[in-house]
């Protein structure tokens, strides 16, 4: 889901100053914190479809003001 070549290059400006581990490649420390990113955005984005719709009881004119404010 995300793009592994903005993640290397956002970390690489991030860590700057930081030393790396000998054991710890760029490559997998990119993998991992993708893995924990994209883990962590699926958790968000469930919790804010139940809140979005209501946890299962949509209110759909409050849905179609929030389309409205968004044009």
């Amino acid at each position: 889901m995300l793009d592994r070549g903005v993640v290397k290059e956002f970390l690489g400006c991030q860590l700057e100053g930081l030393e790396i581990p000998e054991d710890i490649s760029r490559e997998a420390l990119v993998e991992a914190f993708c893995q924990y990113t994209e883990d962590d955005y699926y958790e968000w984005l469930k919790d804010n479809f139940k809140s979005f719709f209501n946890h299962g009881n949509p209110d759909w004119d409050w849905v179609r003001e929030k389309i409205r404010a968004g044009e």
